[in-house]
C-alpha cells in the first residue's frame, strides 16, 4: 500500500486519483502506524511551508520521515513536500524545515523577464538520466510546475533533474537511494506524470 500523509496541505485527493487511475491503492492517511506500515510513503503539499511543517510537527510525522527514509522505505515528495526536505525556507521569514537533505528554499527573484510564481510547463535538464523515477521520461517531455520558490540544493550529486525559469536554474527533482521529490506536479503533468508515479509504485 502506498500511504500519502494528510498533514492538511491540500491536493491529496488528487494525488490519490492519479495513482488509482495508474491501478495502485493509495491511501491517504494522518495515521502515524498507518504510514510506518506502508509499503511506500508520499509527502504531496501546496501551501505555506510553516504551516506545513508545523503540521508535520503536530501530527508526529517527522520522526516517521525520518525513519522510513533511513529503512530505505520508497519515499517521493512532491512541491511543497520537496521543499520540507531541505534545512531551510526563506519563506514566511524564515522556517526550520526537516533538514534530511542539505540546502535552503529560495524565492525567485523579482524580475521584468518573468512572472512569479513560476506557474505552468516546463521542460526537464537530466543530471541522473539513469533514475528509475524518469525511466521511460525524456528530456522533451514537459511538466507541470506552480511555486514561487524553489530549492537552492547544497548536495549536488543528488539533483535529478534541473529546470531554467528565464534567469535561474533551480534543482526541479532529486534522487538519492530510495528517496525521490520533484518541485513539479505529477498529479497534474498528464501522461508523463503517470509515468513517473508509475515509476514510483514498482520500484
Amino acid at each position: 500500500m502506498i500511504a500519502i500523509i494528510d498533514y492538511g496541505m491540500g491536493n491529496l485527493r488528487s494525488v490519490q486519483k492519479a495513482f488509482e487511475r495508474i491501478g495502485y491503492e493509495a491511501q491517504i492517511t494522518s495515521d502515524r502506524a498507518t504510514v510506518e506500515s506502508a509499503e511506500k510513503i508520499v509527502l504531496p503539499g501546496v501551501g505555506a511551508i510553516a504551516d506545513a511543517v508545523a503540521e508535520l510537527k503536530r501530527a508526529d510525522m517527522v520522526g516517521v520521515i525520518r525513519d522510513s527514509i533511513a529503512a530505505n522505505k520508497p519515499f517521493l515528495g512532491i512541491c511543497l513536500g520537496f521543499q520540507a526536505l531541505f534545512e531551510f525556507s526563506e519563506e514566511n521569514g524564515g522556517v526550520e524545515c526537516l533538514g534530511v537533505f542539505k540546502g535552503s528554499v529560495k524565492r525567485f527573484p523579482e524580475s521584468p523577464k518573468y512572472v512569479v510564481p513560476h506557474m505552468g510547463w516546463n521542460d526537464l535538464t537530466f543530471k541522473q538520466p539513469d533514475a528509475p523515477i524518469f525511466r521511460g521520461i525524456k528530456p522533451t517531455d514537459y511538466v507541470y510546475f506552480v511555486h514561487s520558490y524553489y530549492v537552492d540544493c547544497a548536495e549536488p550529486e543528488i539533483v535529478a533533474t534541473t529546470t531554467n525559469y528565464d534567469d535561474v536554474d533551480f534543482c526541479s527533482s532529486i534522487a538519492k537511494g530510495n528517496v525521490f521529490a520533484t518541485q513539479f506536479h505529477p498529479e497534474k503533468s498528464q501522461s508523463v506524470g503517470l509515468k513517473l508515479l508509475e515509476n514510483f509504485a514498482t520500484l
